[in-house]
């Protein structure tokens, strides 16, 4: 199996390719990481430095790896944080070529705008361009509950407002959802819940809500999924596979004190889940 993935790249820290490529890497995916940013860090730190990537070069390096050959046995185009506008184009250009070469291939999405507790924290051109442009494209997309929201226009939050919320987001075009963060008013208290759905169903997965802040997880999260699903087309499987995977990770993190997340530590939660959570059929 390959990834191409299009995401920012840090040297310090898990966030974006950084955050990606070696869990796929350990459940034996062949990633080819193409860097947005260079970063020292990421910018929770409120300072980093290095470079930015002009789309072009993005596009340089994309066009790079198309002349060895290989978007042919590209499976899936992945994607994350959008800096800037110019990014989306590039993005969707190499969907469309990997698809013209693998008509099979997937493209997953991770329409990254903010969250429920800070907002939305992208530039505001970006919402619009994944509503109208880059969502309609893809085949698997990753919001989280408060994303979900902004892209469709509309206010999930008990079970049946989240699905209807779904059902709007798969209208627009991708036929596989995941839903991160869902937290229902009438959920048992210090839980949080993920919502996968596909063509043959709906399905949700209920875990401790863990007390800290983690960049990088919803990453390791669309990455994750998108290589199960890829892998067994079902959206239960990858769910349980994900939920198992990202909650160790998590839990290994916050037991370590450590601010960046245990991503090689935890390893053994990718190559081996537990699948120590029950996944739910509500649909």
């Amino acid at each position: 199996m390959k990834i191409l993935s299009i995401q920012s790249a840090v040297a310090y820290g898990h966030v974006g390719n950084s955050a990606a490529v070696f869990p796929l890497q350990r459940i034996g995916v062949e990633v080819l990481p193409v860097p947005t940013v260079n970063f020292s860090n990421h910018t929770g730190y409120g300072a980093w430095r290095g470079p930015l990537l002009d789309p072009e070069q993005v596009r340089d390096i994309i066009t790079g790896i198309e002349e060895r050959g290989v978007f042919g046995g590209i499976d899936a185009v992945l994607s994350g944080y959008q800096g800037g506008e110019g990014i989306g184009d590039v993005i969707l250009d190499a969907v469309a070529r990997v698809k013209a070469a693998n008509p099979d291939a997937l493209y997953a999405c991770d329409p990254v705008m903010g969250n429920a507790k800070s907002g939305c924290f992208v530039a505001p051109a970006i919402p619009v361009l994944l509503r109208e442009k880059v969502v309609p494209a893809a085949d698997i997309i990753t919001p989280n509950q408060f994303e979900l929201g902004f892209l469709t226009g509309t206010e999930p939050d008990t079970l049946e407002s989240t699905l209807a919320s779904v059902d709007a987001a798969r209208a627009m075009g991708p036929s596989i959802v995941l839903v991160t963060s869902v937290e229902r008013p009438d959920r048992p208290e210090g839980t949080i819940e993920m919502l996968a759905v596909d063509d043959s169903g709906a399905w949700i997965v209920q875990t401790p809500h863990l007390p800290m802040k983690a960049n990088g997880s919803g990453d390791v999260t669309a990455a994750l999924f998108t290589a199960h699903y890829l892998e067994t087309r079902s959206a239960a499987t990858a769910l349980a596979r994900t939920v198992s995977s990202v909650f160790d990770l998590l839990q290994n993190t916050l037991d370590s004190g450590e601010r960046e997340l245990q991503l090689v530590e935890s390893q053994e939660a990718y190559a081996h889940p537990r699948l120590q959570f029950e996944v739910t059929q509500v649909r």
